[in-house]
Protein backbone atom coordinates (compact mmCIF):
# COMPACT_ATOMS: atom_id res chain seq x y z
CA UNK A 1 0.00 0.00 0.00
CA UNK A 2 1.53 3.33 -1.03
CA UNK A 3 1.46 6.56 0.97
CA UNK A 4 -1.61 8.01 -0.76
CA UNK A 5 -3.58 4.79 -0.17
CA UNK A 6 -2.94 5.08 3.57
CA UNK A 7 -4.92 8.31 3.85
CA UNK A 8 -8.16 6.44 3.02
CA UNK A 9 -9.80 4.34 5.73
CA UNK A 10 -12.18 1.39 5.77
CA UNK A 11 -15.25 3.67 5.58
CA UNK A 12 -13.88 5.21 2.37
CA UNK A 13 -13.47 1.71 0.87
CA UNK A 14 -16.85 0.41 2.06
CA UNK A 15 -19.39 -0.74 -0.54
CA UNK A 16 -23.18 -0.81 -0.14
CA UNK A 17 -23.13 -4.57 -0.68
CA UNK A 18 -20.12 -6.23 1.00
CA UNK A 19 -18.02 -8.19 -1.44
CA UNK A 20 -15.76 -11.14 -0.64
CA UNK A 21 -12.19 -11.14 -1.94
CA UNK A 22 -11.70 -12.33 -5.49
CA UNK A 23 -10.40 -15.82 -6.18
CA UNK A 24 -6.81 -16.32 -5.14
CA UNK A 25 -5.50 -17.02 -8.67
CA UNK A 26 -6.73 -13.63 -10.00
CA UNK A 27 -4.47 -10.56 -9.95
CA UNK A 28 -5.25 -8.61 -6.79
CA UNK A 29 -6.50 -5.06 -7.34
CA UNK A 30 -7.08 -2.40 -4.75
CA UNK A 31 -10.69 -1.23 -4.18
CA UNK A 32 -10.35 2.06 -6.05
CA UNK A 33 -8.73 0.28 -9.00
CA UNK A 34 -11.71 -2.04 -9.15
CA UNK A 35 -14.04 0.97 -9.16
CA UNK A 36 -12.29 2.42 -12.19
CA UNK A 37 -12.51 -0.88 -14.08
CA UNK A 38 -16.23 -1.16 -13.38
CA UNK A 39 -16.95 2.24 -14.90
CA UNK A 40 -14.80 1.53 -17.96
CA UNK A 41 -16.70 -1.72 -18.60
CA UNK A 42 -20.16 -0.23 -17.98
CA UNK A 43 -22.67 -0.15 -20.83
CA UNK A 44 -23.51 3.49 -20.11
CA UNK A 45 -19.83 4.38 -20.54
CA UNK A 46 -19.73 2.81 -24.00
CA UNK A 47 -22.87 4.69 -25.01
CA UNK A 48 -21.09 8.00 -24.46
CA UNK A 49 -19.37 7.45 -27.83
CA UNK A 50 -22.69 8.20 -29.57
CA UNK A 51 -23.85 11.11 -27.41
CA UNK A 52 -23.49 14.80 -28.21
CA UNK A 53 -20.72 16.84 -26.62
CA UNK A 54 -21.12 20.20 -28.40
CA UNK A 55 -22.17 19.06 -31.86
CA UNK A 56 -23.58 15.66 -32.73
CA UNK A 57 -21.07 12.79 -33.00
CA UNK A 58 -22.30 12.01 -36.52
CA UNK A 59 -21.47 15.52 -37.82
CA UNK A 60 -17.71 15.04 -38.16
CA UNK A 61 -15.11 12.39 -37.35
CA UNK A 62 -12.81 14.90 -35.61
CA UNK A 63 -15.05 16.61 -33.05
CA UNK A 64 -15.32 15.31 -29.50
CA UNK A 65 -18.18 13.16 -28.34
CA UNK A 66 -19.07 12.47 -24.71
CA UNK A 67 -16.74 9.46 -24.57
CA UNK A 68 -13.63 11.17 -25.94
CA UNK A 69 -14.38 14.18 -23.75
CA UNK A 70 -14.67 11.94 -20.67
CA UNK A 71 -11.36 10.24 -21.47
CA UNK A 72 -9.66 13.62 -21.79
CA UNK A 73 -11.20 14.84 -18.54
CA UNK A 74 -9.99 11.64 -16.86
CA UNK A 75 -6.43 12.20 -18.06
CA UNK A 76 -6.39 15.77 -16.74
CA UNK A 77 -7.98 14.70 -13.44
CA UNK A 78 -5.49 11.88 -12.92
CA UNK A 79 -2.47 14.08 -13.61
CA UNK A 80 -3.72 16.89 -11.36
CA UNK A 81 -4.67 14.45 -8.62
CA UNK A 82 -1.22 12.87 -8.70
CA UNK A 83 0.42 16.29 -8.55
CA UNK A 84 -1.69 17.29 -5.55
CA UNK A 85 -1.08 14.02 -3.73
CA UNK A 86 -4.69 12.86 -3.64
CA UNK A 87 -5.79 9.45 -4.96
CA UNK A 88 -5.52 9.40 -8.78
CA UNK A 89 -7.78 6.35 -9.21
CA UNK A 90 -10.66 8.05 -7.39
CA UNK A 91 -10.35 11.30 -9.33
CA UNK A 92 -9.97 9.47 -12.63
CA UNK A 93 -13.00 7.27 -12.00
CA UNK A 94 -15.11 10.30 -11.09
CA UNK A 95 -13.99 11.96 -14.33
CA UNK A 96 -14.79 8.88 -16.40
CA UNK A 97 -18.24 8.72 -14.82
CA UNK A 98 -19.09 12.41 -14.70
CA UNK A 99 -21.20 12.44 -17.90
CA UNK A 100 -22.81 8.98 -17.67
CA UNK A 101 -26.18 10.50 -16.83
CA UNK A 102 -26.34 12.73 -19.89
CA UNK A 103 -29.32 11.89 -22.14
CA UNK A 104 -29.36 12.06 -25.95
CA UNK A 105 -28.46 15.47 -27.41
CA UNK A 106 -26.40 16.63 -24.44
CA UNK A 107 -27.59 19.49 -22.24
CA UNK A 108 -30.33 20.21 -24.76
CA UNK A 109 -31.79 16.76 -24.08
CA UNK A 110 -31.34 17.32 -20.36
CA UNK A 111 -33.48 20.46 -20.58
CA UNK A 112 -36.19 18.60 -22.50
CA UNK A 113 -36.34 15.69 -20.05
CA UNK A 114 -36.41 18.02 -17.05
CA UNK A 115 -39.51 19.71 -18.46
CA UNK A 116 -41.15 16.31 -18.97
CA UNK A 117 -40.23 14.81 -15.60
CA UNK A 118 -41.85 17.32 -13.28
CA UNK A 119 -44.31 14.77 -11.90
CA UNK A 120 -41.47 12.50 -10.74
CA UNK A 121 -39.03 15.13 -9.45
CA UNK A 122 -37.42 16.46 -12.60
CA UNK A 123 -34.35 15.35 -14.50
CA UNK A 124 -30.73 16.29 -13.79
CA UNK A 125 -27.72 14.70 -15.47
CA UNK A 126 -25.67 14.43 -12.28
CA UNK A 127 -28.54 12.88 -10.32
CA UNK A 128 -28.96 10.46 -13.23
CA UNK A 129 -25.27 9.56 -13.01
CA UNK A 130 -25.72 8.58 -9.36
CA UNK A 131 -28.80 6.55 -10.31
CA UNK A 132 -26.84 4.71 -12.98
CA UNK A 133 -23.90 3.97 -10.71
CA UNK A 134 -26.03 2.74 -7.80
CA UNK A 135 -29.10 1.23 -9.45
CA UNK A 136 -29.44 1.04 -13.24
CA UNK A 137 -26.09 -0.47 -14.25
CA UNK A 138 -26.12 -4.24 -13.85
CA UNK A 139 -23.26 -5.57 -11.71
CA UNK A 140 -24.28 -6.31 -8.11
CA UNK A 141 -27.49 -7.09 -6.23
CA UNK A 142 -28.21 -6.97 -2.50
CA UNK A 143 -29.55 -9.84 -0.38
CA UNK A 144 -33.13 -9.02 -1.41
CA UNK A 145 -32.23 -9.13 -5.10
CA UNK A 146 -32.38 -5.36 -5.65
CA UNK A 147 -29.74 -3.90 -7.93
CA UNK A 148 -26.88 -2.00 -6.29
CA UNK A 149 -25.53 -0.87 -9.65
CA UNK A 150 -21.75 -1.03 -9.91
CA UNK A 151 -21.45 -1.16 -6.10
CA UNK A 152 -18.62 1.36 -6.00
CA UNK A 153 -16.85 2.40 -2.82
CA UNK A 154 -18.10 5.31 -0.74
CA UNK A 155 -15.10 7.51 -1.60
CA UNK A 156 -15.54 6.99 -5.34
CA UNK A 157 -19.29 7.61 -5.28
CA UNK A 158 -18.75 10.77 -3.26
CA UNK A 159 -16.15 11.95 -5.79
CA UNK A 160 -18.74 11.44 -8.54
CA UNK A 161 -21.18 13.73 -6.73
CA UNK A 162 -20.77 17.18 -8.25
CA UNK A 163 -23.88 18.59 -6.55
CA UNK A 164 -24.07 16.96 -3.09
CA UNK A 165 -27.61 18.00 -2.21
CA UNK A 166 -31.21 17.00 -3.05
CA UNK A 167 -33.54 19.13 -5.16
CA UNK A 168 -35.16 20.87 -2.18
CA UNK A 169 -31.77 22.22 -1.05
CA UNK A 170 -30.55 23.29 -4.51
CA UNK A 171 -29.55 26.90 -5.23
CA UNK A 172 -31.59 28.88 -7.80
CA UNK A 173 -31.11 28.11 -11.49
CA UNK A 174 -28.90 30.34 -13.58
CA UNK A 175 -26.09 30.49 -16.10
CA UNK A 176 -25.41 28.48 -19.24
CA UNK A 177 -24.32 24.87 -19.80
CA UNK A 178 -21.04 24.04 -21.50
CA UNK A 179 -22.74 23.66 -24.88
CA UNK A 180 -24.59 26.97 -24.69
CA UNK A 181 -27.99 25.80 -23.47
CA UNK A 182 -29.40 28.03 -20.74
CA UNK A 183 -29.67 26.38 -17.33
CA UNK A 184 -33.42 26.38 -16.78
CA UNK A 185 -33.53 23.64 -14.14
CA UNK A 186 -31.84 23.74 -10.76
CA UNK A 187 -28.74 21.62 -10.26
CA UNK A 188 -28.90 18.76 -7.77
CA UNK A 189 -27.30 15.39 -7.24
CA UNK A 190 -29.98 12.94 -6.14
CA UNK A 191 -33.61 12.06 -6.87
CA UNK A 192 -35.98 11.44 -3.97
CA UNK A 193 -36.14 7.67 -4.50
CA UNK A 194 -32.33 7.41 -4.46
CA UNK A 195 -32.04 9.36 -1.21
CA UNK A 196 -31.17 6.35 0.98
CA UNK A 197 -28.13 5.59 -1.17
CA UNK A 198 -27.14 9.25 -1.19
CA UNK A 199 -27.34 9.42 2.61
CA UNK A 200 -25.18 6.29 2.83
CA UNK A 201 -22.43 7.64 0.58
CA UNK A 202 -22.47 11.07 2.28
CA UNK A 203 -22.22 9.62 5.78
CA UNK A 204 -19.84 11.82 7.78
CA UNK A 205 -19.49 14.41 4.99
CA UNK A 206 -20.00 18.13 5.71
CA UNK A 207 -23.38 19.29 4.38
CA UNK A 208 -23.30 20.41 0.73
CA UNK A 209 -19.49 20.33 0.61
CA UNK A 210 -17.74 18.50 -2.22
CA UNK A 211 -14.78 16.31 -1.41
CA UNK A 212 -11.50 17.41 -2.96
CA UNK A 213 -11.57 14.52 -5.44
CA UNK A 214 -14.91 15.81 -6.78
CA UNK A 215 -13.39 19.28 -7.01
CA UNK A 216 -10.53 17.85 -9.09
CA UNK A 217 -13.03 16.15 -11.40
CA UNK A 218 -15.04 19.36 -11.82
CA UNK A 219 -11.98 21.49 -12.60
CA UNK A 220 -10.69 18.89 -15.08
CA UNK A 221 -14.07 19.02 -16.84
CA UNK A 222 -13.97 22.83 -16.96
CA UNK A 223 -10.41 22.89 -18.32
CA UNK A 224 -11.07 20.16 -20.88
CA UNK A 225 -14.12 21.62 -22.53
CA UNK A 226 -12.86 25.22 -22.44
CA UNK A 227 -9.68 24.26 -24.30
CA UNK A 228 -11.01 21.51 -26.53
CA UNK A 229 -14.10 23.39 -27.73
CA UNK A 230 -11.77 26.12 -29.02
CA UNK A 231 -9.60 23.47 -30.68
CA UNK A 232 -12.60 21.84 -32.38
CA UNK A 233 -13.98 25.21 -33.44
CA UNK A 234 -10.63 26.22 -34.93
CA UNK A 235 -10.31 23.03 -36.97
CA UNK A 236 -13.93 23.44 -38.13
CA UNK A 237 -13.06 26.88 -39.49
CA UNK A 238 -15.38 28.74 -37.13
CA UNK A 239 -12.68 30.25 -34.87
CA UNK A 240 -9.57 32.21 -35.87
CA UNK A 241 -7.52 32.90 -32.77
CA UNK A 242 -5.53 35.55 -34.62
CA UNK A 243 -8.68 37.64 -35.21
CA UNK A 244 -11.02 37.74 -32.22
CA UNK A 245 -14.05 40.00 -32.21
CA UNK A 246 -13.45 41.16 -28.64
CA UNK A 247 -16.60 43.30 -28.43
CA UNK A 248 -18.80 40.37 -29.45
CA UNK A 249 -16.95 37.79 -27.36
CA UNK A 250 -16.92 40.03 -24.28
CA UNK A 251 -20.68 40.58 -24.63
CA UNK A 252 -21.23 36.81 -24.87
CA UNK A 253 -19.11 36.20 -21.76
CA UNK A 254 -21.11 38.71 -19.76
CA UNK A 255 -24.43 37.34 -21.03
CA UNK A 256 -23.57 33.69 -20.44
CA UNK A 257 -20.91 33.37 -17.75
CA UNK A 258 -19.66 36.41 -15.81
CA UNK A 259 -22.01 39.41 -15.89
CA UNK A 260 -19.65 41.47 -13.73
CA UNK A 261 -16.55 40.92 -15.89
CA UNK A 262 -15.16 44.22 -17.19
CA UNK A 263 -13.62 44.93 -20.58
CA UNK A 264 -10.35 45.69 -18.81
CA UNK A 265 -10.34 42.33 -17.03
CA UNK A 266 -11.09 40.44 -20.24
CA UNK A 267 -8.51 42.44 -22.20
CA UNK A 268 -5.91 41.51 -19.59
CA UNK A 269 -6.88 37.83 -19.72
CA UNK A 270 -6.57 37.79 -23.50
CA UNK A 271 -3.16 39.45 -23.34
CA UNK A 272 -1.97 36.82 -20.87
CA UNK A 273 -3.15 34.03 -23.18
CA UNK A 274 -1.60 35.67 -26.23
CA UNK A 275 1.70 35.73 -24.32
CA UNK A 276 1.68 31.92 -24.20
CA UNK A 277 4.44 30.92 -26.61
CA UNK A 278 2.27 28.56 -28.65
CA UNK A 279 -0.61 31.01 -29.18
CA UNK A 280 -1.04 31.18 -32.98
CA UNK A 281 0.38 34.10 -34.94
CA UNK A 282 -1.05 32.95 -38.28
CA UNK A 283 -4.51 31.50 -39.10
CA UNK A 284 -5.07 27.75 -38.98
CA UNK A 285 -4.73 26.31 -42.51
CA UNK A 286 -5.35 22.58 -42.04
CA UNK A 287 -1.73 21.54 -42.60
CA UNK A 288 -0.01 19.05 -40.33
CA UNK A 289 2.23 21.84 -39.05
CA UNK A 290 -0.80 23.97 -38.23
CA UNK A 291 -2.58 21.08 -36.51
CA UNK A 292 0.56 20.27 -34.50
CA UNK A 293 0.81 23.90 -33.41
CA UNK A 294 -2.83 23.82 -32.30
CA UNK A 295 -2.22 20.62 -30.33
CA UNK A 296 0.78 22.24 -28.64
CA UNK A 297 -1.40 25.19 -27.65
CA UNK A 298 -3.99 22.82 -26.19
CA UNK A 299 -1.32 21.06 -24.14
CA UNK A 300 0.23 24.32 -22.97
CA UNK A 301 -3.10 25.77 -21.84
CA UNK A 302 -4.04 22.65 -19.88
CA UNK A 303 -0.63 22.69 -18.20
CA UNK A 304 -0.94 26.41 -17.50
CA UNK A 305 -4.33 26.12 -15.81
CA UNK A 306 -3.57 22.97 -13.79
CA UNK A 307 -0.16 24.27 -12.75
CA UNK A 308 -1.64 27.52 -11.47
CA UNK A 309 -4.24 25.65 -9.43
CA UNK A 310 -1.64 23.28 -8.01
CA UNK A 311 0.62 26.14 -6.90
CA UNK A 312 -2.25 28.12 -5.37
CA UNK A 313 -3.57 25.07 -3.53
CA UNK A 314 -0.15 24.20 -2.11
CA UNK A 315 0.34 27.81 -1.00
CA UNK A 316 -3.00 28.01 0.79
CA UNK A 317 -3.04 24.92 3.00
CA UNK A 318 -0.96 21.97 4.20
CA UNK A 319 -1.20 18.54 2.63
CA UNK A 320 -2.71 15.96 2.33
CA UNK A 321 -5.55 16.89 -0.02
CA UNK A 322 -7.75 13.89 0.69
CA UNK A 323 -11.57 13.80 0.97
CA UNK A 324 -12.42 16.73 3.28
CA UNK A 325 -8.91 17.63 4.42
CA UNK A 326 -8.48 20.31 1.78
CA UNK A 327 -9.96 22.30 -1.09
CA UNK A 328 -8.75 23.33 -4.52
CA UNK A 329 -7.78 26.97 -4.91
CA UNK A 330 -8.43 28.41 -8.37
CA UNK A 331 -6.74 31.80 -8.91
CA UNK A 332 -8.94 34.58 -10.28
CA UNK A 333 -6.67 34.99 -13.32
CA UNK A 334 -6.99 31.29 -14.14
CA UNK A 335 -10.76 31.36 -13.80
CA UNK A 336 -11.03 34.39 -16.09
CA UNK A 337 -8.76 32.79 -18.73
CA UNK A 338 -10.82 29.59 -18.72
CA UNK A 339 -13.99 31.64 -19.02
CA UNK A 340 -12.52 33.64 -21.89
CA UNK A 341 -11.96 30.44 -23.86
CA UNK A 342 -15.53 29.34 -23.14
CA UNK A 343 -16.71 32.72 -24.43
CA UNK A 344 -14.77 32.36 -27.67
CA UNK A 345 -16.36 28.97 -28.34
CA UNK A 346 -19.79 30.24 -27.32
CA UNK A 347 -19.61 33.29 -29.57
CA UNK A 348 -18.36 31.57 -32.72
CA UNK A 349 -19.81 28.05 -32.43
CA UNK A 350 -22.74 27.80 -30.05
CA UNK A 351 -24.81 30.75 -31.28
CA UNK A 352 -25.01 29.46 -34.82
CA UNK A 353 -28.64 29.73 -36.05
CA UNK A 354 -28.70 26.27 -37.63
CA UNK A 355 -27.62 24.75 -34.33
CA UNK A 356 -30.36 26.56 -32.41
CA UNK A 357 -32.99 25.25 -34.83
CA UNK A 358 -31.58 21.71 -34.58
CA UNK A 359 -31.84 21.86 -30.78
CA UNK A 360 -35.50 22.83 -31.03
CA UNK A 361 -36.22 19.78 -33.18
CA UNK A 362 -34.32 17.54 -30.79
CA UNK A 363 -36.45 18.68 -27.85
CA UNK A 364 -39.59 17.99 -29.83
CA UNK A 365 -38.36 14.48 -30.66
CA UNK A 366 -37.70 13.62 -27.00
CA UNK A 367 -41.05 15.07 -25.94
CA UNK A 368 -42.90 12.90 -28.46
CA UNK A 369 -40.83 9.83 -27.55
CA UNK A 370 -41.55 10.11 -23.83
CA UNK A 371 -45.27 10.62 -24.48
CA UNK A 372 -45.34 7.55 -26.75
CA UNK A 373 -43.56 5.32 -24.23
CA UNK A 374 -45.93 6.41 -21.47
CA UNK A 375 -48.77 5.19 -23.66
CA UNK A 376 -46.89 2.14 -24.97
CA UNK A 377 -44.82 0.74 -22.07
CA UNK A 378 -44.55 -2.56 -23.94
CA UNK A 379 -41.97 -0.82 -26.16
CA UNK A 380 -39.52 -0.43 -23.26
CA UNK A 381 -36.54 -2.76 -23.20
CA UNK A 382 -36.68 -5.79 -20.93
CA UNK A 383 -34.82 -4.28 -17.97
CA UNK A 384 -37.00 -1.17 -17.92
CA UNK A 385 -40.19 -3.22 -18.35
CA UNK A 386 -39.23 -5.05 -15.16
CA UNK A 387 -38.68 -1.71 -13.41
CA UNK A 388 -42.10 -0.57 -14.63
CA UNK A 389 -43.75 -3.67 -13.20
CA UNK A 390 -42.14 -2.95 -9.83
CA UNK A 391 -43.10 0.75 -9.87
CA UNK A 392 -45.62 1.67 -7.19
CA UNK A 393 -47.36 4.70 -8.70
CA UNK A 394 -47.60 6.95 -11.77
CA UNK A 395 -44.62 9.05 -10.71
CA UNK A 396 -42.43 5.97 -10.39
CA UNK A 397 -43.64 4.71 -13.76
CA UNK A 398 -42.80 8.04 -15.38
CA UNK A 399 -39.32 7.84 -13.86
CA UNK A 400 -38.82 4.46 -15.56
CA UNK A 401 -39.74 5.95 -18.93
CA UNK A 402 -37.35 8.85 -18.33
CA UNK A 403 -34.62 6.35 -17.37
CA UNK A 404 -35.20 4.51 -20.65
CA UNK A 405 -35.06 7.61 -22.85
CA UNK A 406 -32.04 9.01 -20.98
CA UNK A 407 -30.14 5.79 -21.65
CA UNK A 408 -30.45 6.14 -25.43
CA UNK A 409 -27.74 7.49 -27.71
CA UNK A 410 -28.49 10.29 -30.15
CA UNK A 411 -28.94 7.84 -33.03
CA UNK A 412 -31.02 5.33 -31.06
CA UNK A 413 -33.33 8.12 -29.84
CA UNK A 414 -33.97 9.08 -33.47
CA UNK A 415 -34.48 5.43 -34.43
CA UNK A 416 -36.88 4.74 -31.54
CA UNK A 417 -38.84 7.88 -32.43
CA UNK A 418 -39.07 6.84 -36.09
CA UNK A 419 -40.16 3.31 -35.23
CA UNK A 420 -42.73 4.26 -32.57
CA UNK A 421 -44.26 7.43 -34.00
Amino acid sequence: MDEVERWYDDADRERIVPEPPKRVDAPERLPFERDRARVVHAASFRRLAAKTQVVGPQSDDFVRNRLTHSLEVAQIARDLSRALGTHPDIAETAALAHDLGHPPFGHNGERALHALAGACGGFEGNAQTLRLLTRLEAKTADAAGASAGLNLTRATLDACTKYPWPVEEAPPAGGVHADGVAVTGIKFGVYADDRATFDWLRRGAPAQRRCVEAQVMDLADDVAYSVHDVEDGTVAGKIDLTRIDTAGVWATIRAWYLPSMTDEGLDAALERLRAVGSWPRTPYDGSRASLAALKNLTSDLIGRFCGAVQQATFAAQPRPFVRYRGDLVIPDDTRSEITLLKGIAAHYVMQDHDRVELQRRQRELLTELVATLVERPDALDEAHRADLTAASDDAARLRVVIDQVASLTDASAVNWHTALT
